[in-house]
């Protein structure tokens, strides 16, 4: 097989990896999740926030210079950007906090393993000892020969 079969044939079977189409659908989805945020933002709580600050963060601009050709910097959009990214994150945070409860609570309950025995009942003595004594501390009996019955 020549190099350039192989490279397309291992692009072909990374792409096709469920990893990466998950990657996709979610990089589509959250897009789309984006788009939802930013219009909550700029046409609900932009001009909710307006009504008790008196300014509409989009509008804020600082104008670098003099002249038509002065740069603008508007940092009123980069403070809309991060109200965004805000609104967006606690927005994912309460419905992750959602799914991880439902998972919770309709998920099949474990049953709890069984834990190897740490301690052993002294034959003579009855008191309880380490799994791994061969002598018992309290009534200095030989353990050896249980393990040989």
């Amino acid at each position: 097989m020549s190099k350039k079969k192989k490279f397309i044939s291992e692009f072909k079977q990374f792409i096709m990896r469920g990893n990466v189409m998950d990657l996709a659908v979610g990089v589509i989805i959250g897009g789309a999740f984006t788009a939802i945020v930013t219009s909550l933002n700029k046409d609900i709580l932009t001009p909710i926030l307006g009504i008790f600050g008196g300014t509409d963060f989009s509008n804020l601009k600082l104008t670098l210079g003099s002249g038509e050709n002065a740069p603008i910097l508007l940092y009123g959009n980069f403070i809309t950007a991060i109200i965004n990214f805000l609104i967006t994150a606690f927005v994912i945070f309460c419905l992750i906090k959602i799914v991880n409860s439902l998972n919770k609570k309709f998920a099949p309950k474990k049953e709890e393993e069984e834990v190897a025995p740490s301690t052993k009942e002294c034959t003579y003595c009855k008191s309880k000892i380490h799994i791994d004594a061969v002598r018992c501390p309290n009534c200095t009996s030989s353990l050896l020969e249980e393990n040989m019955e």
